[in-house]
């Protein structure tokens, strides 16, 4: 482990005020700063007739910016060539470095390391970000960063962006083995000559509500995410606190979507996690017939992008947003059904799949952990 001096981020930096006047005429580029250390982005291109405020600050390549309200989650950041020029409003203290002395970057990374954010969190105080203290620039400049010589500073960043472009590999790698994997479970499906078009009215029976609501208990709901995403666990409530007097309480690998977003490909077959869930009467539920047809065919058909279009012209309502699709329009609608032998393939195969995924968030959490613990080490002198 290296000991490199620490110095006040006030020595290293100054801070900077390219103050402007709006002009109502004029078309500004306004930015946010992600959180997690992701950095400035545009956020929206804008007149000056839009702009409530009277005046704003402009930004250049290489300033160095925080935002005072989230500075606890991490939105600190760099000023890249793409945002030069943008403007941003006073909450948005921004900084340049002394030529010689500091490395935008390295100072990027630094703000991304877990325990400089849980410096910044100790001088901030409130139960949530919207009524924190913002993080006072006198608190800022007072942190001490480690600063070795500028070309060691350039060497370390050099090291944690070959390391994290590795993991960004990885993530990417992962991401195209899903889509493949998606791409031939879907080919067991489409790609069957022996499909029969089918009436989901022969396949799945639509249930009826089963729970009456009671004041004084307390249920767990289960949500639909949009663009075939699935079924997921959501929140728990009291029977005070909505107006449903019924419910239905789900079974694992029966069918459901909500009315008002199954446009938007919001379907899924519930998974075990969910099973004793309840939903709303916006909810469809509908148990499959198994001897027709697998759940396994109904899930990987309805995550298919290709089908919302069509789920979309079933669905009624003069407002895109407000289409819905009714069981009876569903019921209706006719999918291509494949021969038992490939619904048995689809099962065998999704659950091969379904292991790998299991292992695969078993270590997605070792591979979040991996950044984290590269820049421990970097500033640490350890790289």
């Amino acid at each position: 482990m290296k000991h490199w001096p620490t110095v006040k981020l006030g020595e290293v930096l100054q801070r900077v005020e390219r103050q402007e006047i709006v002009d109502a005429s004029k078309q500004y580029r306004l930015l946010g700063i992600r959180l997690e250390g992701q950095g400035p982005f545009l956020r929206e291109t804008v007149m000056g007739t839009e702009i409530s405020a009277t005046k704003l600050f402009r930004v250049a390549m290489g300033d160095f910016i925080y935002s005072r309200l989230f500075a606890c989650r991490g939105a600190f950041g760099v000023i890249t060539e793409d945002l030069d020029d943008c403007h941003v409003s006073g909450e948005f203290p921004t900084f340049l470095p002394t030529q010689g002395k500091i490395d935008v970057e390295y100072l990027k990374y630094w703000f991304r390391l877990p325990s400089v954010i849980a410096m910044v969190d100790a001088d901030c105080s409130g139960s949530t970000p919207l009524t924190r203290n913002r993080f006072k620039e006198h608190f800022f400049l007072e942190l001490k960063i480690p600063l070795p010589p500028l070309v060691e500073q350039r060497r370390v960043v050099a090291q944690i962006e070959e390391l994290a472009a590795q993991i960004e590999e990885v993530r990417i790698l992962r991401k195209q083995a899903g889509e493949k994997v998606e791409e031939l479970l879907r080919s067991i499906v489409m790609e069957d000559k022996q499909a029969k078009p089918t009436a989901m009215r022969d396949l799945v029976t639509l249930r009826s509500p089963d729970v009456t609501v009671s004041a004084d208990e307390t249920y767990q709901f289960a949500g639909v995410y949009c663009f075939g995403r699935g079924v997921f666990k959501a929140t728990r409530k009291s029977g005070m606190d909505f107006a449903y007097p019924r419910l239905t309480r789900l079974r694992a690998g029966e069918f459901v979507y909500p009315k008002l977003m199954a446009w938007e490909g919001a379907f899924g077959v519930v998974p075990p996690e969910c099973n004793g869930c309840v939903v709303s009467t916006e909810f469809p539920v509908f148990e499959v017939k198994e001897d027709r047809v697998l759940p396994e065919v109904l899930d990987t058909y309805f995550r298919m992008p290709s089908v919302w279009p069509e789920i979309a012209g079933e669905s009624t309502g003069t407002n895109v947003r407000r289409r819905r699709l009714n069981p009876k329009d569903f019921l209706d609608y006719e999918i291509p059904l494949p021969s038992r032998e490939s619904q048995f393939t689809l099962r065998k195969v999704r659950a091969e799949i379904d292991a790998l995924k299991r292992i695969q968030a078993e270590t997605s959490a070792e591979l979040d952990a991996l950044l984290p613990g590269i820049l421990d080490r970097a500033f640490k002198g350890e790289l």
